[in-house]
């Protein structure tokens, strides 16, 4: 009780004038962690809220969105407030020195015990998001315009795959939840536009603007109770059609100021004093930035609007390590929405996608790069870059790699290392030696099983080795136009073998479209105001997948044990079942054809796929090839002799040929 006392006065003595960043820290809970963590014992959480002020002057503040449009405080600074919290080792002998942030995605963060005694924190970054005890969050600023009244813009909210009959969806972005919409200027429908489509390409029809309304018709008939967050249609909406509803909205949150919080969090607790209020205080020795999907999109963006040098030029993250992140996330623009995940009309991929300089000729951008602030600064951090055959399917990885001509393979700077896991879906599979995958929503195929977790583990240790130490981790791993392995995403280009009754890879790539959001927007920054929506579509980027092998699986990268030892076909795609894309791929999800398990069986059904009899015999010839993949892969350092064993004792347990009948 005593720390969080002193923490409270003396970061109040923090907000001077002269000062910004972090300018007071609260403690509010503090509680042991379930369990004991290897060396590192026991752990405790604690959690509270942190607040702080940006000066508008400062020139890195400068690339935040309306930040000069904000109310400021007696110090001519801008106010901003969020939630932490933290994870470390209750024995202070046992920590680490590392602090890893862990980039919550859409507020979602649990923070546990580590068994190699780092410190981990989570803290708000996305202001959208309600607050909610579960959550990370953040408050922001709203702009206004120049003399004081409301700032104005336009806002596009497509709603797809509606069930049957609905009267009113939420207006959050379609139906796949998150933030809700800024509100609209006005309630009056005439000042809005609400069309439906029968396919993407099709032409547009007009939803009367009698025949909607801003409201909800849940128990009142329509035109419903007026509800600026909801969208109620007279007739219902049919889930055959795609609504896209456009508005002018008012009072956007200024949530850029995302960045810097993060910037100033993190700078805090690193090099701040116990007399300055920090609980950290001589505790970091050196930080690390995590972010999976959404938030590794955040942690690029943070990378390349330059928020990885603080305000006194120092840098912030010493590694970085963005998980399953093909874009940036659109987070500092008016009215921007960040939780898009690659559906049409969303931006994301605007801004440069590769780690070296690269001239963007094909969209006319003229060399760019993820790391030129930072080399600028001299703070760039070492990266890994890490992320699953999803990626290439449905968010548009490929210029990443290749660039939006595809025509060569981008290098890779000495400070970032690639490392692609083949054959797995986004986030990864369930992992286990089961012969059927799991279950998919709204998926044609079983859900591919093949994981990532193992060797992100095992990653984890080389990049903090790399960090404080200087151990070079193992060479990038990932396929590249020069040795053959992308190819165009088709069943041909890629090899995919013809199994009966199973899908072709054919039309379920997410094509890569060139957007033109207007000349209020900047798109290397992914910044300022979108002033054509829907944007203009000109064309298709260039796009690659890799090749695959005679089963369908890919052929390079960093390899799980399972995919060393295949059940089945781990694919990158699925295919969506039902619905407006019916036919097409399954967002992210990454689908799994098993191998038949005898020969018989095989011929029976015309697989041109070995049965798992004929790979590997019996059950003691499965867990031999299971277990030579282990420790080929322990010896590279793509998993650690820990996982090595477990996985062993697991195919041992597994029923993987175990009732099989010899031929």
């Amino acid at each position: 009780m005593k720390r969080l006392t002193t923490a409270v006065v003396v970061l109040t003595l923090l907000a001077a004038p002269a000062q910004a960043g972090v300018t007071r820290l609260t403690i509010e809970a503090r509680a042991p962690i379930d369990g004991l963590f290897g060396q590192a014992g026991a752990f405790e959480r604690v959690s509270g809220r942190f607040e702080g002020e940006l000066d508008p002057a400062d020139p890195r503040n400068a690339p935040i969105t309306d930040l000069a449009l904000t109310p400021r405080n007696a110090r001519g600074k801008i106010d901003y407030a969020g939630t932490f919290a933290f994870s470390r080792p209750v024995d202070p002998a046992r920590r680490s020195g590392f602090l890893v942030y862990d980039a919550p995605n859409r507020g979602n963060m649990r923070l546990g015990g580590d068994p190699e005694g780092h410190i981990h924190v989570a803290s708000g970054w996305q202001g959208d998001i309600a607050p909610a005890p579960s959550l990370q969050t953040l408050q922001v600023p709203v702009a206004h315009a120049a003399d004081g009244g409301p700032l104005i813009g336009s806002v596009l909210v497509r709603f797809v795959d509606a069930p049957e009959g609905a009267l009113t969806l939420p207006i959050r972005g379609g139906l796949g939840g998150g933030a809700a919409r800024p509100a609209p200027l006005s309630l009056e429908t005439t000042e809005a536009r609400l069309i439906r489509k029968r396919s993407d390409d099709a032409p547009a029809q007009t939803v009367a603007s009698d025949a909607w309304a801003f409201a909800d018709c849940a128990g009142t008939p329509f035109p419903g109770v007026p509800d600026p967050t909801k969208l109620c249609l007279r007739d219902g909406f049919d889930p055959a059609y795609a609504y896209e509803l456009t508005y002018t909205a008012k009072d956007p949150l200024v949530l850029g100021v995302g960045f810097a919080a993060t910037r100033d969090l993190v700078a805090f607790l690193r090099h701040a004093t116990e007399q300055d209020g920090n609980p950290l205080a001589g505790e970091v020795r050196w930080t690390i930035g995590v972010g999976v999907s959404q938030a590794g999109n955040f942690l690029r963006s943070f990378l390349h609007l330059g928020f990885n040098t603080d305000e006194q030029g120092r840098r912030v993250f010493d590694g970085l390590n963005p998980q399953i992140a093909a874009r940036h996330t659109p987070l500092n623009f008016r009215f921007a929405v960040p939780g898009g995940a690659a559906g049409l009309y969303e931006p994301g991929s605007e801004g440069p996608l590769w780690w070296s300089v690269y001239d963007d000729k094909f969209r006319g951008r003229g060399p760019t790069s993820l790391l030129t602030r930072c080399t600028r600064d001299q703070t760039c951090p070492k990266v890994f870059e890490t992320f699953t055959s999803a990626e290439f399917w449905g968010l548009r990885m490929s210029p990443n790699l290749v660039g939006t001509d595809a025509a060569a393979d981008i290098p890779l700077p000495d400070t970032v290392r690639r490392y692609y896991f083949p054959g797995t879906t986004h986030g990864g599979g369930a992992g286990g030696f089961e012969l059927a995958g799991s279950q998919t929503y709204g998926c044609g195929l079983p859900g591919n099983p093949n994981p990532t977790t193992d060797t992100l583990r095992a990653l984890t240790g080389t990049l903090t080795a790399w960090v404080a130490r200087g151990i070079e981790p193992p060479p990038s791993r990932y396929p590249m136009l020069a040795t053959g392995e992308l190819v165009e995403p088709t069943a041909r280009a890629m090899g995919f073998p013809s199994i009966p009754g199973a899908v072709s890879p054919d039309g379920k790539f997410n094509a890569f479209l060139h957007y033109d959001f207007g000349e209020g927007f900047d798109p290397d920054d992914l910044s300022g105001v979108q002033t054509r929506l829907p944007p203009t579509v000109s064309r298709a980027v260039p796009s690659r997948v890799p090749r695959v092998d005679a089963d369908g699986n890919e052929r390079v990268g960093a390899m799980s044990v399972q995919h060393r030892a295949p059940l089945g076909t781990y694919l990158g795609w699925n295919v969506q079942a039902a619905g407006y894309y019916a036919g097409r791929g399954c967002g992210f999800q990454g689908g799994f054809i098993p191998f038949a398990p005898t020969r018989a069986e095989r011929e029976a059904s015309g697989d041109p796929r070995l049965s798992l009899q004929e790979r590997y015999g019996d059950h003691e010839g499965y867990v031999r090839a299971v277990r030579a993949a282990a420790a080929d892969l322990t010896a590279q350092r793509f998993l650690t002799p820990q996982d090595a064993e477990r996985l062993i004792v697991e195919a041992q347990a597994s029923n993987v040929l175990v009732h099989a009948v010899q031929p």
